[in-house]
């Protein structure tokens, strides 16, 4: 399929598809014509950055995790050198999480007593 159609499947910018193949995060083959074909493998990697961006990865941890993911559709495989990665971020997200639910506290503290002034 051609960029713009992978683009559409999958709600990503042409020009981040570019980056990606940049980055070498996915491989289309090229046709006689020099335009870009991208396989079933690169629309489903591709949904899965974005997946993963989303959730505030990082496209370094990304590209990490990706080998583990190159089947016919999302489905993991043991990476054992991945593990120890994984298991840091759900830590740095748990620390986050409650940075956060800490300040909202904070801030609903402060809300209703300002409500209960007014």
């Amino acid at each position: 399929m051609k960029i713009g159609e992978l683009s559409k499947r999958t709600n990503v910018s042409a020009r981040m598809l570019r980056y990606y193949e940049d980055e070498q995060l996915i491989s289309p083959t090229r046709r006689a014509s020099g335009y870009r074909d991208y396989s079933r493998e690169d629309e489903q990697v591709v949904k899965t950055i974005r997946i993963l961006s989303e959730a505030g990865l990082k496209l370094d941890f990304i590209r990490r995790f990706l080998p583990c993911l190159r089947s016919e559709g999302p489905i993991l495989h043991p990476c054992p050198d991945l593990m120890s990665a994984m298991e840091q971020e759900i830590r740095e997200l748990d620390a986050r999480v409650a940075k956060y639910r800490k300040s909202r506290k904070i801030l609903d503290g402060y809300y209703k007593e300002m409500r209960a002034e007014a």
